[in-house]
């Protein structure tokens, strides 16, 4: 029943379920529980910086994509896409570096590069567009950003562009190898040695990015791109909301429903479903979340102030928790 002064509508603003769902295919599944159950439901999409990025952000700027040839990781040739709308291009490095472009068997984290990142922001720039995002979260490297600036500086420069980056982890640049190399397939002696590597590059480079927070994001890509281009660093989560008007929309909801594939510590430090909890915590409106899967302890999901957390990894069990929630709201 209704209520006077009380929204109606649900606001369904999950991130991807990485490897899974992209975040639109989780909005509309949960957004079908709740209507089959009499709820007023709207999907908006979220992203972090990481995988997924681009798609919402092409979405809701209303961007063309454009396909190109670049490198991936370890040099092979790949069709990558960028979004380019009014003024604004948007990057995903995954798209050209990420880590799902190789194969277990195949990785080499001393050798993959950033070159055909790259190639991708020196093709947003020979658009014409006057800024560039680049989403760095799902990278297969740790080279400090060395290949990306050398494909663009061969490949015609940036031109007037301005580069933001958006950062999904706010590790500075020194601790790159060490937090994320192991997760890119990287041995202890490998680690050792990526860790030199990035500290021989940030003396090189015209600022030193170490112990600047975000500048380790993508195996400090984000730090090189800051260290020769003057590049912008944000938290991810953060600029995605504001950039899609998740504020506005959000306090004209009854409640929120965020999600993402897994929710866990890491969700705590910069991801877009603890953007959008405390979004909502200080706006005084509930939210709620739906993932993939749950290891956090009840004390850390208190921090967030989640009302209701259900895990669901399937399209049915995603439409089956809307229904559940469209009963809690």
């Amino acid at each position: 029943m209704a209520v006077k002064g009380i929204p109606e509508q649900v606001l369904v603003a999950p991130d991807s379920f990485k490897g899974t769902f992209s975040a639109q295919q989780v909005g509309d599944a949960v957004a079908r529980g709740l209507r089959s159950a009499g709820r007023e439901a709207a999907v908006l999409p979220v992203a972090d910086g990481g995988e997924g990025t681009l798609s919402v952000l092409a979405t809701n700027l209303g961007l063309e994509l454009v396909t190109v040839p670049v490198s991936d990781p370890l040099g092979r040739p790949v069709q990558a896409a960028f979004g380019i709308g009014e003024g604004t291009a948007v990057v995903e490095m995954a798209a050209a570096s990420g880590l799902g472009l190789v194969a277990a068997g195949e990785r080499d984290p001393t050798a993959a590069s950033t070159y055909g990142t790259g190639q991708l922001i020196a093709a947003a720039a020979r658009t014409g567009a006057q800024r560039i995002l680049i989403a760095v979260g799902g990278s297969a490297t740790t080279d400090g950003g060395r290949g990306a600036i050398d494909a663009i500086k061969e490949t015609g420069g940036l031109g007037r562009a301005q580069l933001i980056v958006l950062c999904d982890v706010r590790t500075p640049f020194e601790e790159a190898a060490r937090v994320f190399g192991p997760q890119k397939g990287a041995s202890p002696e490998q680690v050792s040695r990526l860790s030199r590597r990035l500290a021989q590059l940030a003396r090189s480079y015209p600022r030193d990015p170490r112990g600047v927070p975000l500048t380790g994001a993508a195996g400090g890509l984000s730090g090189g791109l800051w260290a020769e281009f003057g590049a912008r660093l944000v938290p991810g989560a953060a600029f995605v909301l504001d950039e899609t008007g998740f504020d506005v929309r959000m306090r004209q909801a009854r409640a929120v429903i965020t999600g993402e594939g897994r929710l866990d510590f890491q969700s705590l430090a910069g991801k877009a479903l603890a953007e959008v909890a405390t979004r909502c915590r200080q706006s005084g409106v509930p939210c709620h979340a739906v993932v993939g899967q749950l290891d956090l302890d009840l004390f850390s999901r208190r921090i967030l102030d989640l009302q209701h957390v259900l895990e669901a990894g399937t399209q049915a069990e995603l439409e089956a928790a809307g229904r559940v929630l469209a009963e809690r709201l």
